[in-house]
């Protein structure tokens, strides 16, 4: 009979995991996530496996929990594969670059901030990518902005706050079917939830800027017509290219299966490149023929595609890796799944789970619970997918105990999990924007009013008990 672990026994693993991804990340830096951090998850996990045994936890109890969490989080896996090829298809299609020009075109200087906000956000949305907007619209907005005199600080919190949002509420974002994967949600249901409070917040964000902007008008915008004229040149910009993005947001909202839906609408992209984009097609295929055209639009879907561009900052933008560029995070999910099914196993996450509900008897202080651990892992072990996995493996029966829809879970790990990383400078999230954007991340900490804004009214909804759905 396996003894029942103690709550320091149970937190064992999980002071190795912390403590050692933390010197793992200082000495790797961002490229932690490209291999380091996922060793030593497996190495935590064989260290919680090694004290389960000693509790008398059979070894087939602890590979049938492994095996069970990774089941669970299948269908997510098959969704980011998905949104890999969907990203690809839509990129050479001409989606992509359709969505960013025609946001370009709502920048005037006088609503500079706000506008930079709704850009980064429609960029984000269609990319799926909080990271790849600041690196490309973001950086160029960073110029721009600071010719016409606002300060830095000010900019980067505009975009970042935009990009933020639109990841959250993309679709095709990573965290955005992470975080239902792990509460046992679904992903439209869990979109239209996240609005109750990312909506407030971002609108709360706007305002703010809009004030902030006031008086700034003079300046031009030279060098974002030259980002949108050289779009324009490159591929073929239409209106009717925005009728893929719609018709597959159509289907999500219809309760399509998410798989499904993002399999339509990478096939769409495909199809559509095929007609109206020959020459991406041709030039990523190495000929014009058939065979040349297979090649580009298969290789857009699964591999790598660099699409050589004249201005240094669209040539990161134009640059796709289909599925195999969701194999790094699907890597990372994997680890994280087998370090928290051996804690399942070993009822390690059960004994810690009942400690949190001991103090946590209502749903308030359940869900503030859930922010809190969330922006505890992003401050000790520095990543954003960390902060959604352990938390939601750890609160997930606790909140179907309160009779709380899984929902409200989903929407807690993303309101402080992956908004609030990039507000920690040694946080991967944060130490990359800060170098992308050129700004420290306590410097534009107070400006990202998204980030912080999102925990706090997800907390204020939790207390007045306004919308919290029940099973």
């Amino acid at each position: 009979m396996p003894k029942q672990p103690s709550l320091f026994y149970s937190l064992l693993p999980i002071i190795f995991l912390v403590c050692a991804l933390f010197i793992n990340v200082r000495i790797f830096g961002d490229s932690s996530l490209d291999g380091s951090n996922q060793l030593i998850l497996l190495s935590a996990a064989g260290f919680a496996a090694v004290l389960a045994k000693l509790q008398g936890i059979k070894t087939n109890d602890i590979w049938n929990g492994i095996q069970g969490t990774i089941k669970d989080s299948s269908k997510a896996i098959l969704i980011l594969l998905m949104v890999g090829a969907l990203t690809g298809s839509w990129m050479i299609s001409g989606i992509i670059p359709t969505l960013i020009v025609f946001g370009l075109e709502i920048l005037s200087p006088s609503v500079f901030l706000p506008a930079s906000v709704i850009v980064c956000s429609l960029v984000s949305l269609a990319t799926g990518s909080s990271w790849g907007t600041t690196a490309t619209i973001g950086i160029a907005l960073m110029g721009v902005g600071q010719s016409l005199g606002f300060p830095p600080t000010w900019i980067a919190g505009a975009v970042i706050s935009g990009a933020y949002f639109g990841d959250k509420m993309s679709p095709i974002s990573d965290t955005t079917n992470l975080a239902p994967a792990m509460a046992g949600a679904e992903l439209t249901k869990h979109i239209r939830y996240m609005s109750l409070t990312s909506g407030p917040a971002i609108l709360i964000t706007l305002f703010v800027f809009t004030f902030m902007g006031l008086g700034y008008d003079n300046g031009s915008l030279n060098d974002i017509s030259i980002l949108s004229s050289e779009l324009s040149n490159r591929f073929n910009i239409s209106f009717w290219l925005l009728l893929i993005p719609i018709f597959s947001i159509g289907l999500i909202a219809l309760k399509t299966d998410a798989v499904a839906a993002m399999g339509i609408g990478a096939l769409l992209g495909a199809i559509t490149a095929f007609f109206v984009q020959p020459n991406i097609i041709a030039e990523i295929g190495g000929s014009d023929d058939l065979v040349g055209q297979y090649k580009g639009i298969f290789t857009s879907l699964y591999g790598t595609v660099s699409l050589e561009m004249k201005n240094p900052l669209l040539n990161s933008l134009m640059n796709t890796r289909g599925m195999s560029g969701m194999l790094g995070t699907i890597w990372l999910i994997i680890c994280a799944l087998t370090f928290g099914g051996v804690l399942e196993a070993s009822n390690f996450l059960t004994r810690i789970t009942k400690a949190f509900l001991a103090v946590a008897d209502t749903s308030a202080s359940l869900i503030a619970s859930t922010l809190i651990t969330c922006g505890f892992i992003n401050i000790t072990a520095a990543d954003q997918y960390l902060a959604i996995v352990v938390p939601g493996r750890m609160f997930r029966n606790a909140y179907a105990e309160k009779g709380l829809a899984p929902e409200n879970l989903s929407r807690a790990l993303e309101d402080s999990g992956t908004v609030t990383s990039v507000l920690i400078p040694w946080n991967t999230c944060g130490a990359y924007q800060s170098a992308t954007l050129g700004v420290a991340t306590g410097d534009y900490f107070l400006y990202c009013f998204f980030n912080w804004l999102s925990p706090i009214i997800n907390l204020s909804w939790a207390l007045l008990g306004f919308r919290l759905k029940k099973i």
